[in-house]
């Protein structure tokens, strides 16, 4: 959701009284880095917002993203820890491969913008390892520098997401995505924090397929990389309230399991599809509104 709020670091408290309009938001709390989006709220934390409007999103006259380079980093002096790593970077690295092509992809290619349409494609890079302490490594405008420093050779169509070591706390948020520019070049990348036994940002996956932080952490990604297609820059597409797609449907759950493109199997949430709720054959969100697809 398009809450632009100037520091990130206790969102919680902030995100329990928010009432203004995400583009409000910004323009009385500038942060001096760019603003997130995007941003999954953990569960019960649902910022108000003006009602009685269409829940279609519209287009806001920007870019989306045609298809997405994506290169992961991890950050965190824990990313040396095999205890700690467990099964999550080869976790995810299965999950991002999957993605690509997959029908749960696809479900926001009905979205264009002023440069085509949004692709169901995405090509994975290798890791980035950073040992380095993440320190409170939640302001876009430091996961950004990180990005800057780490990705050698960025390109426009790059997605960078970050997953530090650091518990979420008292934040209110599981994660964001936002974009920058490293040099001359555009970028979007997202912020994930450590949801090891984090009940807010657990989607209670009873499968026994992954461990719960990858889990968690698999749901959540699903959220920001779909958002980051279809709204990479903050000008693409959300609704009357700033909700993006992956927000319009946040903590929904259509079925069990969604298997991706090589097979690999998940509980992820759904994206929310103008044209799925126009005929009436998508699944309800949390408001009741049956426009969100999984594409299971």
């Amino acid at each position: 959701m398009k809450s632009y709020v100037g520091l990130l670091i206790g969102f919680s408290a902030l995100a329990l009284s928010l009432s203004a309009t995400a583009q409000d938001a910004i323009a009385k709390k500038p942060e001096g880095g760019p603003p997130p989006l995007g941003i999954h709220w953990a569960k019960g934390i649902k910022p108000a917002g003006p009602g009685g409007r269409s829940p279609l999103m519209l287009w806001h006259n920007g870019p989306i993203l045609t298809s997405s380079a994506v290169q992961v980093i991890y950050w965190g002096t824990s990313w040396g820890n095999t205890g700690f790593v467990g099964d999550k970077i080869n976790g995810l690295t299965s999950w991002y491969t999957g993605f690509s092509g997959s029908n749960y992809a696809k479900t926001s290619d009905e979205y264009t913008g002023t440069n085509g349409q949004v692709g169901a494609t995405n090509t994975l890079g290798s890791d980035v390892i950073d040992l380095s302490p993440a320190g409170s490594g939640a302001k876009t405008s430091t996961i950004l520098a990180e990005v800057c420093r780490k990705i050698t050779n960025p390109v426009a169509n790059g997605y960078y997401p970050v997953y530090v070591d650091l518990p979420r706390g008292h934040a209110g948020y599981c994660a964001y995505h936002s974009w920058g520019t490293c040099g001359s070049t555009n970028v979007q990348f997202a912020f994930f924090w450590n949801l090891d036994g984090d009940p807010g940002c657990d989607p209670q996956d009873t499968s026994g397929l992954h461990s719960q932080g990858l889990a968690a952490l698999a749901n959540v990604s699903g959220h920001e990389l779909s958002e980051a297609r279809t709204d990479p820059t903050g000008s693409g597409w959300y609704d009357s309230r700033g909700a993006e797609n992956g927000d319009k449907c946040a903590w929904t759950f259509n079925v069990p399991l969604i298997t991706f493109s090589n097979r690999s199997q998940w509980k992820i949430q759904g994206e929310w599809s103008n044209a799925a709720y126009n005929a009436g054959t998508g699944y309800p969100n949390s408001s009741g509104q049956d426009g969100c697809l999984d594409g299971h």
